[in-house]
């Protein structure tokens, strides 16, 4: 799909029609392959020690945006880091980091999780801290991401539900605050609550992506045939792509694909309950909210159901970082379900 979403934007950008196909390979498949290869052999129990320094050096990488010299910007975003002419993602490695350190930190406290002093508030001051950072970016889409993983990992944990509900209504005036403080935000909540409104300006992306999703029909118009994709969707390879598959493959391409990330979550749920410790229990169940949150948040907001958020779809979008760190997130599942 990537290759068939992206052949006119390469071919317009990079004068090859399929540059995101051989750059996805090259740089996100290989080292992504190469990833799951390693953590799925090097027992996962050792990363628990290490998770402190996991966590710490994701969020080193992440502060190398704001470096002049290192930091890339991109549609008024720095989230890229450029060094001897690789350039990554660091928020991307940070998902990653971030399930490894919660299942370290929560697989080691039992019921002390229930005392505010030494469960509850030292994982909010870690949250607060990576979202300030990601707000500062701004990338609001992976601080969704990586707060529904804290939550989800720290919920199933064993939480306090007094405690949970407090850091949850938190959290959702944080994100509230923040997205009222930029109209850019903003008007994506408009365009949710209306998607007649200003649909050549701020309504475009999604009236155009649910003419290509209703464009389908139940079997597709063919492989390669979209026409949305001829410079009329925005972020064809990225967040929109999602609505080729729909518009290629029909209704029957987009519940497949669909039903294949829900396969995926029943193999990981199925892992993480029949996993004999806590740590190995709550990686996979991270690593699970990781992937889960990403797609149905990505398919949900391009079928128009939630706000538009520049969320990717796992495994399908391009972008090497991303498809590095997930294939490193299920290396370590795989070696959980060995184990």
């Amino acid at each position: 799909m990537l290759s068939s979403a992206g052949i006119i934007d390469a071919q317009k950008k990079f004068n090859s029609p399929y540059y995101y196909l051989k750059h996805q390979l090259i740089y996100g498949l290989l080292p992504g392959a190469l990833l799951f290869f390693i953590l799925s052999r090097i027992n996962y129990k050792i990363w628990k020690k290490f998770s402190p320094f996991i966590l710490f050096g994701s969020l080193f990488l992440l502060t190398l945006v704001f470096v002049p010299s290192l930091g890339q910007g991109l549609k008024g975003a720095t989230r890229w880091v450029e060094v001897w002419h690789v350039r990554f993602q660091p928020a991307e490695f940070l998902k990653l980091a971030i399930v490894v350190y919660l299942a370290a930190w929560f697989s080691g406290r039992d019921e002390r999780i229930k005392n505010w002093a030494y469960g509850s508030a030292p994982f909010f001051v870690v949250l607060s801290f990576v979202g300030i950072l990601l707000a500062l970016q701004p990338d609001i889409g992976t601080l969704i991401v990586v707060t529904l993983i804290s939550l989800g990992v720290y919920f199933i944990a064993g939480v306090d539900l007094k405690h949970f509900v407090v850091i949850v209504l938190l959290l959702v005036v944080a994100l509230a605050t923040l997205i009222f403080s930029s109209h850019y935000r903003l008007d994506r909540i408009k365009t949710f609550m209306n998607p007649a409104l200003d649909p050549r300006g701020i309504s475009y992306q999604l009236n155009q992506s649910l003419i290509s999703i209703g464009s389908g029909g139940l079997f597709g118009v063919g492989f390669g045939h979209s026409t949305q994709k001829y410079g009329f969707l925005p972020e064809v390879v990225s967040d929109s792509i999602f609505a080729i598959i729909a518009e290629e493959l029909g209704l029957m391409g987009a519940i497949f694909t669909i039903l294949l990330f829900l396969c995926l979550c029943f193999i990981m749920v199925k892992i993480a309950k029949n996993c004999r410790d806590k740590f190995g229990s709550l990686l996979v169940i991270g690593v699970n909210i990781w992937i889960m949150s990403q797609a149905f948040i990505n398919i949900a907001a391009i079928s128009g159901v939630a706000p538009l958020t520049g969320i990717p779809l796992p495994f399908i979008s391009y972008g090497g970082t991303a498809l590095v760190s997930l294939m490193g997130g299920l290396g370590l599942v795989y070696n959980v379900a060995r184990d």
